[in-house]
């Protein structure tokens, strides 16, 4: 991997009105929130809507109700709150049947092992009531966003993130699925084509400029959660499917970050360090990188690569308007081969519902839901 003290393509950043030229960044003053950013010529392309196959007509929604944000009733975080009530009524007739350790603290796979066993127990039965009240929660939400304007004509919702690739996870969507049905709600509820940690890399390649693609095999991408980071090499595979339907993760690593609690300097370090580790493997496997990397995040994205809101769940405060991700990364990476590296970021996701768009091409209007930590959202519209 070659170094270079110089850019001459990189990650874009906000740029000031014509009439005021931007200061050099040589002559900006401490303390200036634009001093952790690069200058470059160029437009602002980070959280691009407007797609030559598809419109991004909306993303991270926050509906309010009484009890706070809509979304949080139908996220990974609120099912392990159901689990524990729903425990705890147990607990008033006598033992837990789950055991001593709170629910936040037990693995997807030790929950799933309840939900199989062959007998009836009073384990499987508090996880069947949880999974139901979920399974309601998550249709009520589903109703509260389709009555929004970009989400009214959506016909599918393809369901991603880390919660249904649990058996808990995915009984909980079949029966939401039910329940709408029942309300009276029409529309299709499916899984991701690939799997769950795939989505938010493979997204990467509708967004990646077409140039960068024509001498090159695979991009750099990262995924970034309020639990894990994933980072991967996606092979395009343009040239056996120009819609990038067989575009494949070829490796990938993925960081529990939760359970370090790094500071949000610390956080930057070691995924820059993942990204490193990925061009090494490249280069041992002759793989040709394009010089980009694209970084899926939670929030609400400015076009200038900085987070307007929606960045909670990440260590320290990612909407400081003295913090810029893509200038970070692209410091520790500003040449990927031979040529100068391009950083983007988007919405985790609006990315992984692209990793679907080959596969939606039946339907005018459809959505994504990524059941996580938080609970992600985004809206499409095909373009014929």
């Amino acid at each position: 991997m070659k170094k270079s003290t110089t850019a001459t393509t990189a990650t874009t950043a906000k740029k000031k009105p014509k009439s005021e030229p931007a200061t050099p960044k040589s002559k900006r003053k401490a303390g200036d929130p634009s001093a952790s950013r690069i200058d470059l010529p160029g437009p602002d392309v980070h959280g691009l809507r407007e797609l030559p196959k598809l419109q991004v007509d909306g993303y991270s929604l926050q509906l309010r109700d009484n009890e706070g944000f809509v979304g949080d009733q139908a996220s990974q975080t609120a099912f392990r709150a159901l689990l524990e009530r729903w425990r705890r009524k147990h607990r008033s007739d006598g033992t837990d049947p789950l055991g001593l350790r709170h629910s936040r603290d037990m693995s997807k796979k030790e929950l799933d092992r309840l939900l199989r066993g062959q007998k009836v127990s009073d384990a499987a039965n508090v996880m069947h009531s949880a999974i139901g009240e979920f399974a309601q929660e998550l249709a009520a939400v589903i109703q509260r966003f389709l009555h929004q304007p970009s989400w009214e004509k959506v016909e599918r919702i393809v369901v991603g993130g880390g919660f249904p690739e649990s058996e808990a996870g995915e009984r909980a969507i079949l029966e939401a699925g039910a329940i709408l049905e029942e309300m009276g709600v029409h529309v299709q509820l499916g899984r991701l084509s690939h799997e769950v940690d795939d989505g938010g890399l493979i997204g990467w390649v509708h967004l990646t400029p077409p140039e960068m693609l024509k001498k090159h095999d695979a991009i750099l991408a990262i995924d970034i959660g309020g639990t894990n980071v994933r980072c991967g090499i996606v092979k395009t595979r343009h040239r056996k499917a120009r819609d990038f339907s067989l575009a494949k993760v070829v490796r990938r690593e993925k960081w529990r970050h939760a359970d370090e609690k790094p500071s949000r300097t610390n956080f930057v370090e070691h995924v820059a360090g993942m990204l490193e580790d990925m061009v090494r493997y490249a280069e041992r496997k002759k793989i040709r990188l394009a010089p980009f990397i694209g970084i899926a995040c939670p929030g609400l994205i400015r076009k200038d690569g900085s987070i307007a809101r929606g960045a909670q769940n990440l260590p320290g405060d990612w909407e400081s308007e003295n913090f810029h991700l893509p200038s970070a990364l692209w410091r520790r990476m500003p040449m990927i081969g031979s040529g100068p590296t391009l950083v983007l970021m988007h919405n985790d996701a609006v990315v992984q519902g692209l990793s679907e768009l080959p596969f939606m091409r039946d339907v005018g209007h459809w959505a994504v839901l990524t059941i996580g930590t938080g609970l992600g959202n985004a809206s499409f519209t095909n373009r014929k």
